[in-house]
């Protein structure tokens, strides 16, 4: 809850002006040792605050410096707050910082942004899926850190068979894909990219990273996931489609279907990406009756064997 104390303490700077450690570990119910480490934090992070020694001394902002919100829009404030709602996937950190961040608004957004912030409930199960709890991985906190203050991590690391390695590596950026989060780090091997709940242990050595000048988080993420993507489904096979049948072509195979042009008797050419034959000929089989796969002769076959077993079966 790092991110939380940070956030109190800047807000507090802000209405007092100036601030002793004790001052804070009183406010913030922490030891005063922890108190100086996060307004050193802040420091180091850029905010212009200052220590003032000998008597009557404290911490104070650059200039009286302070956090300015007059230049959000009633839009733009309803739709930040919008995060800070107790169904959004935000983390609580997030979502206690945002909360906060309330009383810096101007006084007429207040109650838009508290009333936004309970006004929109997410629920990201399908329907018929089984409800499940997912909690932020162990070493978020400590990997955020470090990418954000750009220092080297030694990571400790169990692999998909149950391998366990410890290497250093130069985190470059955090992503969340659906329930998963994974770290984007160069290594002495190249650019690797590491599932955060598999990792043991994240020990940051103090050694600044080693990051590209043309790197970018977004666009590195979308090479990694489609190579992810042609992982799982090596397996690409050809077929031709009823024009009626390819909204449920594209409900059930998503990102594995790809539509071309039509043939000379009005169905659709398709390439559908799967893990393998046996697999795919066992997802097509129910679309028989707008589907007809092409190639390779494996999947043909699978298919064949899957209707004579129905027929032996029900026939």
């Amino acid at each position: 809850m790092r991110t939380d104390r940070l956030v109190a303490v800047l807000l507090l700077l802000q209405r007092r002006e100036q601030v002793t450690a004790a001052e804070v570990a009183r406010e913030l119910e922490v030891s005063e040792r922890t108190a100086r480490r996060d307004l050193d934090a802040l420091a180091m992070a850029g905010v212009p605050v200052y220590a003032m020694q000998g008597r009557g001394g404290g911490w104070r902002l650059v200039g009286g410096a302070r956090t300015d919100l007059s230049g959000l829009t009633s839009s733009e404030t309803r739709a930040l707050f919008l995060v800070a709602g107790p169904a959004s996937a935000a983390t609580p950190a997030v979502k206690a910082a945002l909360r906060k961040l309330v009383h810096a608004l101007p006084e007429p957004f207040r109650v838009q942004a508290e009333a936004a912030a309970s006004s929109l409930v997410m629920d990201p199960q399908r329907w018929g899926s089984s409800r499940v709890e997912h909690r932020p991985p162990r070493f978020l906190d400590e990997l955020q850190d470090a990418v954000i203050r750009g220092v080297q991590v030694r990571l400790g690391y169990v692999d998909s068979k149950g391998a366990e390695t410890e290497r250093t590596v130069h985190p470059l950026g955090i992503v969340a894909k659906g329930p998963s989060w994974y770290l984007v780090s160069d290594t002495e091997a190249g650019r690797r990219t590491f599932r955060i709940d598999r990792v043991s242990s994240a020990d940051p050595t103090g050694d600044p990273v080693r990051r590209p000048e043309d790197f970018d988080l977004a666009e590195s993420w979308h090479e990694i996931a489609d190579e992810i993507d042609r992982r799982r489904t090596p397996l690409e096979i050809q077929a031709v489609c009823a024009p009626h049948g390819i909204g449920l072509l594209r409900m059930g195979l998503g990102s594995r279907l790809q539509v071309g042009g039509s043939t000379t008797d009005g169905r659709i050419k398709v390439l559908i990406r799967g893990h393998n034959e046996y697999t795919l000929a066992g997802e097509l089989a129910g679309l028989v009756e707008w589907l007809e796969v092409t190639g390779p002769p494996g999947v043909r076959d699978h298919l064949a064997s899957i209707g004579n077993a129905l027929v032996e079966r029900y026939g």
